[in-house]
């Protein structure tokens, strides 16, 4: 699942400079130089990943919290399951969506630092 979400979160950042090229060769040609332009890309990718993780946490806990499932096998053996929600795993799923949009937006942001501002002035 992570790495179907680091796809969505490669396309969605790649297509976030491809719609604001006209605004980061804009940026460039004033003065500011490629890094700012990475840091903002990988900024925006870590808010919007920290934004789901906690968005995703909240949704899990309301609906997960102290859920409870069971099989029934072939043999008639009954296998329950009881899901807790602890503030470890709130925090380690958070790690690992902030860790989804570091490495989803580290190539968008690489691209916007690397754009020539000609090539994103004429689009």
């Amino acid at each position: 699942m992570a790495l179907g979400a680091l796809a969505g979160a490669l396309n969605a950042m790649y297509s976030s400079v491809a719609t604001r090229a006209v605004e980061i060769a804009t940026l460039r040609a004033i003065g500011f130089g490629g890094f700012p332009a990475f840091v903002g890309t990988l900024v925006e990718s870590l808010i919007l990943a920290a934004l789901g993780g906690v968005i995703g946490a909240v949704a899990t806990y309301l609906v997960f919290d102290g859920f409870s499932a069971s099989t029934l096998g072939a043999s008639f053996t009954q296998v329950v399951f009881s899901f807790s929600l602890s503030p470890a795993l709130i925090a380690q799923g958070v790690m690992l969506a902030l860790t989804v949009g570091l490495l989803g937006g580290l190539f968008p942001a690489i691209r916007a630092a690397r754009m020539p501002i000609v090539a994103g002035l004429s689009s």
